[in-house]
């Protein structure tokens, strides 16, 4: 099934939906994919510094592993297509304009926004704009 492209469409028709978990984003020097595996990472990308891992908070604590923000994450619920050309812009500005970070991850069905913990609720307001647009 292919995602839209449309971005007016995107926008418009996109749901954020705040996910239950905080996050937080480890690195860890010298790992390699498959390590830590047991934390069960929502995420992991493997950088010339270390391996980085986006893990729930409870399991980065529970393993020991330091972080620096706590983040909650979004779900945009449109099924976009990874060749749809602004969406990720257009998120990251209306976040920058309230002084929220953008920490985007775009899987295969929907993009995931993840943004400080403190200012969820602020960022879903923000990205609810869109559909009033």
């Amino acid at each position: 099934m292919t995602g839209e492209k449309n971005l007016i469409k995107l926008l418009a028709s996109m749901e954020p939906i705040l996910l239950d978990e905080e996050y937080v984003f480890c690195t860890i020097s010298g790992a390699q994919y498959g390590d830590y595996a047991e934390i069960l990472p929502l995420a992991s990308y493997l950088e010339s510094e270390g391996l980085t891992l986006l893990v729930t908070k409870d399991n980065a604590e529970k393993a020991d592993l330091k972080y620096e923000g706590v983040f909650k994450g979004i779900t945009l619920t449109v099924h976009s297509s990874l060749e749809a050309v602004g969406l990720t812009a257009a998120v990251s500005n209306k976040l920058a304009e309230k002084g929220i970070s953008a920490n985007v991850i775009a899987a295969y069905y929907h993009d995931h926004i993840f943004v400080q913990a403190d200012k969820a609720e602020m960022a879903i307001a923000a990205l609810n704009e869109f559909a009033k647009q």
